[in-house]
């Protein structure tokens, strides 16, 4: 699909870098609802990260590494992916499939729609950022924690969960979010949900 998506809108290379971005992260809830073994759920993401960490230098699937600046937001990605299963799976399926999720589809969404729709934007440590996609995070985030875990989280709760995401996703120096991002979520809701 980013092969494709790269082909037909080449004046977008973000796109076709974030539909990888969006399908790997629903890799996670797919392996939750069919109950993938631990040892094929860890195998299957060291396998995914030794090949982006690969492709970083031979650009073999030049869609996963389109973007005009040095960044290794696809490594980061696949090892916070890594550690989330090493650490909660299946025990905390639930808390690994939300910080996952919060990963592919907040800054997913905030990549696309932060750069095709004008919003106030900054820089942080050289990275533009738009309120549009900084929203987008935040909202995804709350909504995620909504959705899995209902009356578990109060909406106080919910809130700094939205704001910490928001927050972490602003550091994105060389891709470093994509490691951030999730782990920072799982230790939040991990603090509030208790073994």
């Amino acid at each position: 699909m980013a092969h494709l998506l790269r082909q037909w809108r080449p004046d977008q290379p973000e796109w076709s870098r974030k539909v990888v971005h969006l399908g790997a992260g629903l890799v996670l809830p797919m392996a939750w609802a069919t109950d993938i073994n631990r040892a094929i759920a860890l195998a299957a993401a060291v396998l995914a990260t030794i090949l982006a960490a690969l492709n970083q230098h031979t650009r073999l699937l030049p869609g996963l590494e389109s973007v005009n600046r040095h960044s290794y937001g696809t490594v980061g990605y696949g090892l916070s992916i890594l550690l989330l299963l090493w650490w909660g799976w299946p025990h905390r399926a639930a808390i690994v499939v939300a910080a996952g999720l919060m990963m592919a589809l907040g800054d997913g969404l905030a990549g696309v729609l932060g750069t095709a729709y004008p919003s106030p934007s900054w820089s942080v440590l050289g990275q533009r950022k738009s309120l549009l996609g900084t929203t987008c995070v935040a909202l995804v985030a709350m909504g995620l924690g909504w959705a899995l875990f209902g009356e578990q989280l109060d909406p106080g709760q919910l809130l700094v969960l939205g704001t910490a995401a928001a927050g972490l996703e602003q550091i994105s120096v060389l891709g470093v979010d994509n490691l951030l991002l999730p782990l920072g979520a799982a230790v939040l809701l991990n603090q509030w949900l208790g073994p």
